[in-house]
């Protein structure tokens, strides 16, 4: 069994798509009033102790979460410790500069607490929207992932690549005061992007959301092994998934089941995924599944197995689904701050020294 490696911290995180959330009468929000919601849901992460707030780049009625750095910065601005970022940016239909430009900004409104996670969209939305081939789907990446390492050196960059204009000692603002910021590469089954995140350095965000999560256990060994290769220093491994607290195993089921299957079935055609059934959701709320459904203990459980198990030291839970109350939210955030964090970090202590 892997370690989760010592020479990081443990990081604990939230994650959001901006689901389109209900009121008590299960009629659907407006989109500004999910996304007034969420930046309350952001400032309450910090105040009951999580460490990381993400938001994922959607661009559908579903997630209308198009500006994740807007949402970003007004959480930044009414927080002191919490580090922010996006959990996605498609980097594949976007401008790294202005991806740079957009979390150097937000990285000095909240004072050098900014992280950004790349990744090249597992939801194709934004393909079409900003006038992008998915025939060049690898191409683009690539070479977008390449300029954004290029930006992150700090200094006048030159670049020249065929998926923008070329740059020539040109000088990117806003200069950051501390050096680089944070950034990850996510990555959801593509042994390539384990390699590539190595290659420039970066961090390596493992996406697990269906199966099992032990499978990827020799991503994180890929990792460590490129991260050698490349002559690069250890990085952190972090684990993204979905899930749902709640005060019993019982009620976080029955809150979450009908909403994840809705979710589901209506992606399913796009997306490729199966439609689930209540015995597939039961294996995957399970001990060896991929949600992290369930009461504190249960989820706390859950986590400390798979950051051993996967070698990572920071876990973000993928909260809400369409569908679900802002109050309910609120409830998962408060549980996974106040419960769930401590309980991984004793489990995970309490290893350590059995293990010592």
């Amino acid at each position: 069994m892997t370690k989760t490696p010592t020479q990081f911290p443990l990081v604990f995180g939230l994650d959001t798509f901006g689901d389109v959330t209900h009121d008590a009468e299960d009629r659907p929000l407006s989109h500004a009033q999910t996304i007034r919601n969420l930046v309350e849901e952001g400032v309450f992460a910090e105040q009951v102790g999580v460490d990381f707030f993400g938001i994922g780049e959607h661009h559908t009625d579903d997630f209308p979460l198009s500006a994740a750095d807007v949402v970003l910065s007004a959480i930044a601005a009414r927080t002191n410790r919490i580090h922010v970022g996006s959990a996605v940016t498609v980097l594949s239909s976007d401008d790294p500069v202005r991806v740079f430009q957009r979390y150097s900004t937000l990285n000095a409104i909240s004072g050098g607490r900014a992280e950004v996670i790349l990744g090249r969209g597992s939801s194709i939305d934004s393909f079409p929207l900003f006038g992008y081939d998915l025939a060049d789907y690898e191409t683009l990446f690539e070479e977008k992932v390449n300029l954004f390492a290029e930006l992150m050196k700090g200094g006048p960059v030159t670049w020249k690549g065929t998926t923008r204009a070329a740059l020539f000692n040109q000088d990117v603002v806003p200069h950051t005061e501390s050096g680089p910021f944070p950034v990850w590469i996510g990555v959801g089954g593509s042994p390539q992007s384990v390699v590539r995140a190595a290659h420039y350095g970066f961090n390596l965000m493992l996406a697990i959301i269906g199966g099992s999560p032990s499978r990827f256990a020799p991503f994180s060994r890929l990792f460590e092994q490129a991260l050698a290769k490349f002559e690069q220093p250890p990085r952190p491994v972090g684990v993204h998934g979905p899930g749902h607290v709640a005060d019993t195993d019982e009620t976080a089921r029955e809150e979450f089941w009908p909403r994840y299957l809705e979710v589901i079935t209506h992606v399913a055609e796009t997306r490729g995924f199966a439609i689930p059934t209540k015995e597939s959701f039961m294996f995957e709320v399970g001990p060896r599944g991929a949600l992290y459904v369930g009461s504190p203990e249960t989820v706390a459980q859950k986590i400390a197995v798979n950051l051993t198990a996967l070698g990572a030291n920071r876990f973000d839970l993928k909260y809400g689904m369409g569908g679900l109350t802002h109050e309910a939210l609120m409830k998962n955030i408060e549980l996974y701050g106040t419960q769930v964090i401590s309980r991984v970090r004793a489990l995970l202590e309490s290893a350590s020294r059995s293990n010592a």
